[in-house]
């Protein structure tokens, strides 16, 4: 039996509850029409992040290349071609490249907070982007004119959130994506014609320059499609932003912690959150041979899922998993294959996200400044939809009153 309606219906609990059905290791199912096994824990994350077993190429559906990552980006290249391309991503790994976009970000932040202070109701999420889209781009080397921050921000977050549904989100991410495209190749054919410059040492200049595995430069329309790679997932922690107001409303007792300059604590809470609340739901790659995997077999072909959720939530690696609890994460190191909600694997060599870092150091930043605000939380729809995907706080999370204490400057950690 076809299980994607399933999928699509229950979201997020769709594989878990597939899990408690199952009699062994691993899910059988079908999605899409494709036969498919769906697995979990750190050593499903090692097996499903070998390239020996499974890769993307051809696995991505393309309603999710359409509109999440973008047809020839670098999800949906394996071996030479993948660790190539990867290699224009990866420098965004170094601190001081996380550093600098997080500099970006707070400043933008910072500057907004005095404008939301004269707003009534401000809905946190749709701000958030707005911040996150100017932060990026300026860091990213990518012109963006004050005018059109928002408009942009509004198409970079309609990519991420119509890539799981087949209704009025998704085709309205297909053209948010079309309008990026097109705007990035212009500007990419723009600065090697000249007329636009690239600032030294940007992601800009970088993707400029890159060559392919064959020695190419990449083409404008692909060119364009990297860049988003790195703005989308940025504005993407938007989400995370609106799950960290949500925590610190349901368990306001985290919040003086933070507020206290207390670095480890502050990165406790955010494992916690991007652990907690859910984002991804799972990865999907494909079988390169006849496998085995816990006894086992996996035919050749077959759709191998990575259960981020359910791993995520699993009780056999997380105590009390449905409790939000930031101090486990002080107790006990981050193991590179337990806390997977942005993919595991080593980031280096894998399909891992390389932003993952910068993720982290901007939600470590902007979860302190949430806490330096004064703001009321009215009566709203807080609830968070584990059918949806991506689901976030109905709301967007809204607040009245918002403003900085004169007494509370907030500094860049």
């Amino acid at each position: 039996m076809d299980h994607t309606l399933s999928a699509l219906s229950e979201g997020y609990a769709w594989l878990p509850n597939r899990t408690r059905e199952s009699p062994g290791p691993v899910v059988r199912t079908r999605l899409m029409g494709r036969p498919a096994v769906a697995l979990r824990g750190p050593d499903a994350v090692r097996f499903f992040y070998d390239e020996r077993h499974v890769n993307r190429h051809g696995a991505l559906p393309e309603p999710v290349l359409g509109t999440l990552f973008g047809h020839e980006a670098v999800h949906n290249l394996d071996g030479q071609a993948h660790r190539v391309r990867k290699g224009l991503f990866l420098p965004l790994l170094a601190p001081e490249r996380i550093a600098g976009v997080v500099e970006h970000v707070t400043a933008e932040w910072d500057g907004a907070v005095p404008v939301w202070s004269r707003r009534s109701p401000v809905v946190l999420f749709d701000e958030a982007s707005v911040v996150l889209t100017r932060g990026v781009c300026r860091w990213a080397g990518i012109p963006l004119d004050d005018r059109d921050a928002e408009s942009v921000a509004r198409d970079l977050i309609a990519m991420v959130d119509g890539f799981a549904t087949l209704g009025p989100r998704h085709w309205r991410a297909r053209r948010a994506r079309g309008r990026q495209e097109a705007r990035l190749s212009r500007l990419v054919e723009d600065v090697r014609s000249g007329t636009v410059q690239a600032p030294a040492g940007s992601v800009l200049e970088d993707v400029i320059r890159h060559r392919n595995a064959a020695g190419e430069p990449l083409d404008p329309k692909t060119a364009a499609v990297e860049l988003i790679n790195v703005i989308r997932p940025t504005v993407a922690v938007s989400w995370f932003v609106a799950f960290a107001a949500h925590a610190l409303h349901r368990w306001p007792e985290h919040r003086e912690r933070l507020q206290s300059d207390d670095a480890a604590y502050a990165a406790a809470f955010v494992h916690e959150v991007r652990r907690f609340y859910p984002f991804a739901p799972f990865l999907g790659g494909r079988a390169v041979t006849d496998l085995t995997w816990h006894d086992e077999h996996i035919p050749a072909g077959t759709m191998v899922l990575l259960d981020v959720y359910g791993q995520n939530h699993d009780g056999s690696l997380w105590d009390d998993p449905y409790a939000f609890r930031p101090q486990r994460f002080l107790r006990r190191p981050v193991e590179r294959d337990e806390l997977i909600p942005q993919g595991g694997g080593d980031p280096k060599a894998g399909h891992r996200c390389p932003g993952e870092g910068i993720t982290i150091g901007l939600l470590e930043a902007l979860a302190v400044r949430l806490t330096r605000l004064d703001y009321t939380v009215p009566d709203q729809d807080l609830r968070i939809p584990l059918h949806r995907i991506p689901t976030r706080p109905r709301s967007g999370f809204v607040v009245t009153g918002l403003r900085a204490p004169a007494d509370r400057p907030v500094a860049v950690p």
